[in-house]
C-alpha cells in the first residue's frame, strides 16, 4: 500500500502545486474543493472583522495578475511564470518608477541566486515582488511598469473541517494548514497527507470522533479555537501535520504537557523509524502552539519530517516537486496509519482474578501440551494479566514487556473475550 499511496498523494501535491493560495481567497476554497474529492468537508465562513481573541480576521485578498515590465513591454518578473514572485498580500497597484524607486519592493536571495523567496504582508498594506537574485541583479536602470491586479475587500476566512464520526464524542483533532501557495513540502503533503489519512479512516467503524481540520496558519487555528471554544472539551488527542515529504527522518513535537497519551503513542510508534526524534514543546512552530497556549492547554503534539526553518529549500521556489517523493510521503501515511490505530485500541484494563495466575489452558488462551516455554502471544496474555490493575494501559505494557505493541492487544482482546479482563478507560479518558 506504502508505494501506491505514496505515488497517490504525490499526484495530489502536483495538482495543488500551481494554485495561489492564502489566509483568505479563492485559492484556498479551490484547494478545498480538491481536497472535498476524498473526503466530504463542513465549511465555516468567518467574516472580516470578527475578533477571534486578540486577533481580528482580515480583508479578503483575491489577485488576478502581476508583473513588472521594462521599457521594451517586455515582462520581467511575471505572477504567470510563479505565484511566489508576488509579495502574498499585496494591495493592488499600477505604476511607473524608476529602478531606484522600485528597488526597496523587491525580495531575493543572495545565498541562493536562482531561488525564488516566499515573502507575506498579510496585515500590513504593502506591496512587493519576489525574485530569483540573478533576476534582480540583471535590472538595468531605466523605468519600468508595475501592476499587481489584487484586491483587497470584506469577505471571508474559510475553515473546513471533515467529521469522521465515531462510538464516542470524544475526539481527535488532526490539523494542517492551506494557505502556502505553490510551496510542497511547506504545505501540499500536509494536506495530502491529511486528506489521504481521513479516508482510510473513514472506511471501517472508529471508537473515537476524527476531525480534521484544513485551515490557514496561525489566523486559522486561532479563529478555529475561537468559533469552537465550546467543543475543545472533547479533544483527548491531536496532531498537526506538516513538511512530511522531504528525505527527513520524522521529527516530532511534544505537547506542552510533554506526556500526553499522543506523547507516549508516537514516541512509541518512532521507535521504528531510523533517523527519527522527539523534541520538547516551544512555543514557535505551526499552529500546535495556538492548541498548546495555557489558556486551552490541549493535548496536541506536531508531527512532520524536517521542520520548518530547518532545510535551505524552507519557504522559497526551491521547495518544489522535485523536493518531495512519493517514498516520503507513502512512509508518512503508514506512521500516520499506525498512530491512529495505536490511538483507536489503547485503553487501560482490569484483571478480574487478580490472585496468582487463572488457569488459561481451559479458556483456549495457553497450549494444552507443556514442556517449552510459551509462544510470543501467550507470554503477551500473561503479561496483559499481570499488569492490568486499572493503572497501567496496553502501550505501558508493551514498552515494560518489550513485546510489540499489536500482539499486547490482540492477547487483550483475547482476554476480553473471558471472564478474566475487561475494559476500565480508554487512554483518552
Amino acid at each position: 500500500m506504502s508505494k501506491r499511496s505514496g505515488e497517490e498523494l504525490h499526484a495530489l501535491v502536483r495538482e495543488l502545486y500551481p494554485l495561489c493560495r492564502s489566509i483568505t481567497g479563492p485559492g484556498t476554497r479551490v484547494t478545498l474543493d480538491i481536497i472535498e474529492r476524498y473526503i466530504p468537508l463542513q465549511r465555516t465562513e468567518v467574516p472580516t472583522g470578527q475578533k477571534v481573541f486578540d486577533w481580528e480576521i482580515p480583508r479578503e485578498w483575491s489577485i488576478r495578475d502581476a508583473w513588472i515590465s521594462d521599457a521594451t513591454g517586455r515582462r520581467v518578473v511575471d505572477f504567470r511564470a510563479h505565484n511566489l514572485h508576488v509579495v502574498n498580500y499585496s494591495s493592488p497597484v499600477r505604476a511607473r518608477m524608476s529602478l531606484d524607486e522600485l528597488r526597496p519592493h523587491l525580495y531575493s536571495l543572495p545565498d541562493h541566486p536562482d531561488w525564488i523567496p516566499y515573502r507575506t504582508s498579510y496585515y500590513n498594506d504593502s506591496w512587493g515582488f519576489c525574485l530569483t537574485d540573478r533576476q534582480q541583479q540583471a535590472l538595468q536602470p531605466g523605468e519600468y511598469e508595475v501592476c499587481i491586479d489584487s484586491t483587497l475587500q470584506p469577505g471571508s476566512m474559510t475553515l473546513a473541517d471533515a467529521v469522521i464520526p465515531g462510538n464516542s464524542t470524544d475526539e481527535v483533532v488532526v490539523y494542517t494548514h492551506v494557505c502556502h501557495p505553490s510551496l510542497c513540502n511547506d504545505n501540499l503533503t500536509g494536506i495530502a497527507v491529511a486528506a489521504l489519512l481521513a479516508r482510510e479512516l473513514a472506511k471501517t467503524p472508529r471508537a473515537l470522533t476524527w476531525r480534521f481540520v484544513f485551515a490557514p496558519t496561525t489566523i486559522g487555528s486561532i479563529a478555529w479555537l475561537s468559533v469552537n471554544e465550546a467543543r475543545t472539551s472533547r479533544i483527548r488527542h491531536g496532531l498537526v501535520l506538516a513538511s512530511l515529504g522531504d528525505a527527513g527522518g520524522f521529527v516530532y513535537k511534544r505537547s506542552r504537557r510533554g506526556n500526553a497519551p499522543i506523547d507516549r503513542i508516537v514516541e512509541y510508534a518512532l521507535r521504528e523509524e531510523a533517523g527519527a526524534q522527539v523534541e520538547d514543546f516551544s512555543p514557535y512552530g505551526y499552529d500546535e502552539r495556538q492548541f498548546n497556549s495555557p489558556g486551552f492547554n490541549l493535548p496536541v503534539g506536531r508531527l512532520t519530517r524536517t521542520p520548518n526553518g530547518r532545510y535551505p529549500q524552507y519557504h522559497t521556489s526551491a521547495d518544489n516537486l522535485d523536493f518531495v517523493s512519493a517514498q516520503a510521503l507513502g512512509g508518512s501515511l503508514q506512521l500516520c496509519l499506525r498512530v491512529a490505530s495505536m490511538v483507536e485500541t489503547n485503553r487501560t484494563m482490569l484483571n478480574l482474578l487478580p490472585k496468582c495466575e487463572p488457569r488459561l489452558g481451559p479458556r483456549n488462551l495457553f497450549r494444552n501440551v507443556g514442556g517449552r516455554g510459551p509462544s510470543q502471544l501467550e507470554h503477551a496474555v500473561l503479561w496483559v494479566l499481570n499488569q492490568s490493575d486499572g493503572t497501567r494501559d496496553l502501550l505501558d505494557i508493551a514498552i515494560r514487556s518489550g513485546i510489540p505493541y499489536e500482539v499486547i492487544v490482540q492477547a487483550a482482546s483475547a482476554l476480553s473475550q473471558t471472564d478474566l479482563l475487561r475494559e476500565t478507560k480508554p487512554v483518552a479518558s
